[in-house]
């Protein structure tokens, strides 16, 4: 058992001054230090910095480790021809990033703070990285594939990775199933992987309404999407509409990635059936694909959550630079209200999308936690001040123990 003694305390609702909390693996109790002293006699404690803020650790929802090895190789600015890039690129890319080169990215993010994320893999590439990061790890094996010729070996690779990902056993990783997207999964492979989602109840993820390309693809069978799947795949019409594709995950909550160019009746269907939608603002504006509407997500009352996505399409993986675009991107929203939503996107909201127990400084939580050294007491304006500012992470913590500090 440990004390830790910050001056401040961010929960999701409030700032609290002069507490301390007492932790193993998951936080006991928050209470003033005389009395966590009394009920805890043995327990080591920590004396922290003046004006030490103490946070939980960040939750990056959607990473693609396996694509940490680009930098300039792929084309920016539109969606087809990054698209095309990945596909020219794509030996390169994942050639070129070993062991190492995800070490590296997963590295990174630890330094930034980020406690958990969840890696989105196509290949089973980053399984190992993975399962030795010091982070907790939602991976979710990604299945890919339209063509009905090719289902049963597309099925038997997913299976294979699937097994693989099962059989690591450590605390904090959990297996998970990502279906990669309505145009590109053909709907017997998507019925096949959600049976087993549903029988094992796995946490399940999917990227919709990404680009202008998806939504003239899937609603009409044209536009940029067109000659890319005549001239890959040999297909003249999409393999399922957008409709179907969301009718898959009725009754079953998913994560749904980017959701850009969502219509009124898809934003429907995904708050009837408690969806959550993750936001990848630096990837949107990379691939040009524009901004998430914000309010209306809070009209129909979905959830939203803030991710990296890849480095495929962002330059850090980093939340706090991804908070600080968003909070200039969504220039129509009151500044401390976004500034509120996307601390708590990427702790509570993130742990509770993911269906983990961590994300919020709070007694039978996870242990997931940072200490953030402050240059002067807080104001009422801090989630505004925590994204604008690189201030020091000076302590992390994951499950109670020390990954960084002293």
């Amino acid at each position: 058992m440990q004390i830790l003694t910050p001056n401040y305390i961010l929960t999701p609702n409030t700032l609290l001054v002069d507490m301390s909390v007492a932790f193993d693996k998951t936080i006991h109790k928050i209470a003033p230090l005389h009395e966590l002293k009394k009920e805890f006699p043995e327990a080591e404690v920590i004396e922290l910095k003046e004006n030490s803020l103490l946070m939980p650790g960040l939750i990056n929802a959607h990473v693609h480790v396996e694509f940490s090895a680009n930098k300039t190789t792929l084309s920016y600015g539109d969606f087809i021809p990054w698209l095309y890039s990945v596909i020219e690129n794509r030996d390169e890319l994942i050639n070129g990033c070993n062991s190492e080169c995800m070490e590296r990215a997963i590295n990174s993010m630890l330094e930034s703070g980020i406690t958990t994320f969840g890696a989105v893999s196509s290949h089973g590439m980053d399984l190992q990285a993975c399962a030795n990061a010091s982070q907790n790890v939602v991976f979710f094996n990604e299945l890919i594939g339209s063509q009905a010729t090719m289902a049963d070996a597309l099925f038997g690779d997913f299976l294979a990775r699937l097994d693989a990902s099962k059989s690591i056993k450590r605390e904090g990783f959990y297996t998970a199933v990502a279906i990669h997207s309505p145009y590109s999964v053909h709907p017997i492979l998507i019925k096949k992987a959600l049976q087993i989602v549903k029988n094992e109840n796995l946490k399940l993820t999917a990227h919709f309404m990404e680009s202008n390309a998806e939504r003239e693809w899937l609603d009409e069978s044209k536009g940029d999407f067109k000659d890319f799947f005549q001239n890959l795949l040999k297909q003249n019409s999409a393999v399922s509409d957008s409709d179907e594709f969301l009718e898959n995950f009725n009754r079953h909550k998913t994560l749904l990635t980017h959701v850009v160019k969502a219509n009124e009746n898809e934003l429907k269907t995904i708050s009837s059936n408690s969806h959550t939608v993750i936001h990848c603002p630096i990837s949107n504006r990379l691939l040009g694909n524009g901004a998430l509407d914000l309010k209306k997500l809070q009209k129909h009352n979905i959830r939203w959550i803030c991710a990296t996505d890849g480095l495929s399409s962002n330059y850090k993986l980093d939340l706090f630079e991804e908070m600080k675009c968003a909070l200039f991107m969504h220039s129509n929203m009151p500044l401390l209200d976004l500034a509120k939503k996307l601390i708590n996107s990427v702790t509570v909201d993130a742990a509770d999308a993911l269906g983990i127990s961590t994300g919020e400084i709070s007694e039978g939580k996870n242990a997931d936690m940072l200490i953030i050294d402050l240059d002067k007491k807080p104001s009422e304006e801090l989630a505004i001040h925590l994204i604008l500012h690189r201030y020091n992470i000076s302590k992390i913590y994951i499950n109670g123990i020390l990954k960084k500090g002293s």
